[in-house]
């Protein structure tokens, strides 16, 4: 069921509607229930794998806090706790791995052997990805003593399925979902247009940005050899396109569980605003980039091995560079489980790691420039500076976007090559080439409209909310006529711009 249908919608208005005519005391089951049916909607094989992540580990937390509890030696609990915790993320993250992996694996070994295995037929979940990295979160937090285990499975089965989120995020934290699930919420109207007005925006990124922009990102990279003149053209194209069908996504999921009372984290901050590449996983994708940090390079980073390194290269490379090496290396492999999170091929491996390469190199090169901007009197508060690290970082993001969207790792590098030796923007309005299934140059270029309009329309919102301004909040304030006025605005514009054939494509991170 897609978060763009009006079987959703419908759906949505009737989970609603009982949601607050029942007790409140079981609003939460009420929301579990519809969780589920929704979840069930995509097929009940699928679902077996929901079923399987929630209850190993809703069982292994609570086994932890028992073990912590029966065995009176800490030393032989932490034993205890690590052993079902190690047999935990091995039964789902092996479970991830090998529905979403194991065909790559065996693509690789063909390619590197010369073998001739056959690729399997295997299922994949809708969401995986998100709910076991969740799930898997709340197990780590247990195992700290960050949260305490849930032991009602009913309960815990909600956090892992709550269905505006299941299948694309943001990855939240039990410790903050569980207080808002479980806690009684009142009718508000003034929160639901707020919900309303997101939900609308989210469409609007989606429907009419988005899913226009595809037209030349399909074309382009679906055809490098016809359109090798217009790389730079389907490259920022894929970066309106991702941006907006990622961002409009969580507007629509954040939207949805407002009408619920439950207020998800943000998973972006205006990431095209960034100064630096560091910046922009700050503001982009934040849930899976704090995911991250907490579970990966913490851990990482204070591990025995890693003080160990710390100390080797103290010695051998002076205490400034010593102290920076084990964080660039910590970054490195945070970002190689990035790329290989985001999909099975080497394109998204060299997507990491070239993220990664770039901050490891900043962090290292960071005295160096401290000095070279002392030397040339640049100041970071500097309006043109500041302009320029934003500029550099877009080019920077654009580049990684080439292996994100490219069918593979040589096609990227040919149309990166292509984009400097054949760039030819005329050959958009070549007779006989088409981008997308319409009628040629006449809407190509009202769709080019449609695009930028949106984007301007889009960084002016932006810019507003970069400086600090809540939108919703004065919009709430407005007279009535004016918000009506606004709401059937943005309801007309989604027909009317949308793509000609009048239905919207799925969302990217649905797929993960």
């Amino acid at each position: 069921m897609s978060l763009i249908s009006m079987e959703f919608l419908l759906f949505v208005i009737l989970a609603a509607a009982g949601y607050y005519w029942i007790p409140e005391k079981y609003q939460w089951v009420w929301l579990l229930a519809f969780s589920y049916i929704y979840y069930v909607s995509g097929g009940i094989r699928v679902t077996c794998f929901l079923v399987f992540t929630t209850f190993t580990s809703w069982a292994a937390a609570a086994w932890m806090e028992q073990a912590a509890e029966r065995i009176k030696d800490k030393k032989k609990a932490r034993q205890a706790k690590r052993r079902i915790l190690a047999l935990a993320l091995v039964l789902n993250f092996g479970v991830l791995g090998a529905l979403k992996y194991t065909n790559f694996a065996i693509d690789t070994v063909n390619s590197l052997f010369g073998a001739e295995f056959g690729s399997l037929k295997l299922l994949l979940p809708l969401g995986i990805s998100f709910y076991t990295f969740q799930s898997m979160g709340y197990i780590l937090d247990v195992y700290w003593g960050r949260a305490k285990a849930e032991h009602n499975l009913f309960r815990f089965a909600l956090f892992v399925s709550f269905f505006p989120q299941i299948l694309q995020g943001p990855i939240g934290r039990y410790d903050s979902l569980s207080q808002q699930f479980y806690a009684p919420h009142a009718f508000s109207w003034e929160r639901s247009q707020r919900a309303f007005l997101r939900i609308l925006w989210g469409y609007f990124k989606k429907m009419v940005i988005a899913d226009n922009a595809v037209i030349f990102v399909d074309a382009i990279f679906g055809h490098p050899d016809i359109y090798d003149g217009l790389g730079i053209v389907g490259v920022l194209a894929y970066s309106v396109q991702l941006y907006c069908d990622f961002s409009g996504g969580m507007d629509v999921v954040i939207g949805v569980a407002e009408l619920f009372g439950i207020r998800l984290d943000e998973n972006f901050k205006r990431p095209y605003f960034a100064v630096s590449i560091t910046d922009f996983w700050h503001r982009w994708h934040i849930t899976l980039g704090t995911w991250m940090k907490d579970y990966v390079f913490y851990p990482v980073s204070l591990s025995g091995w890693m003080k160990s390194f710390s100390k080797f290269a103290k010695k051998t490379f002076g205490k400034q560079t010593g102290r920076t090496l084990p964080i660039c290396l910590a970054n490195l492999i945070v970002f190689l489980v990035v790329g290989i999170w985001h999909g099975a091929a080497w394109k998204f491996i060299i997507y990491g790691l070239y993220n990664g390469l770039i901050i490891a190199f900043s962090g290292l090169m960071a005295p160096s420039y401290r000095k070279w901007k002392t030397a040339l009197h640049i100041s970071d508060d500097s309006p043109g500076f500041h302009l320029f690290q934003i500029v550099r970082t877009f080019l920077l993001v654009n580049i990684s976007w080439f292996f994100d969207r490219a069918e593979d790792v040589e096609t990227a590098f040919l149309m990166m090559k292509n984009t400097l030796t054949h760039f030819n923007l005329r050959q958009m309005l070549e007779p006989g080439i088409e981008i997308g299934e319409a009628s040629g140059t006449t809407y190509t270029l009202a769709a080019l409209g449609v695009i930028i309009a949106g984007c301007l329309l889009l960084f002016a919102v932006s810019v507003l909310e970069e400086q600090g301004k809540d939108l919703a909040e004065i919009f709430s304030r407005q007279h009535w006529l004016l918000k009506g006025a606004v709401y059937l605005g943005l309801l007309l514009l989604l027909p009317a711009l949308g793509q000609p054939s009048g239905e919207a494509g799925g969302f990217i991170y649905a797929q993960f």
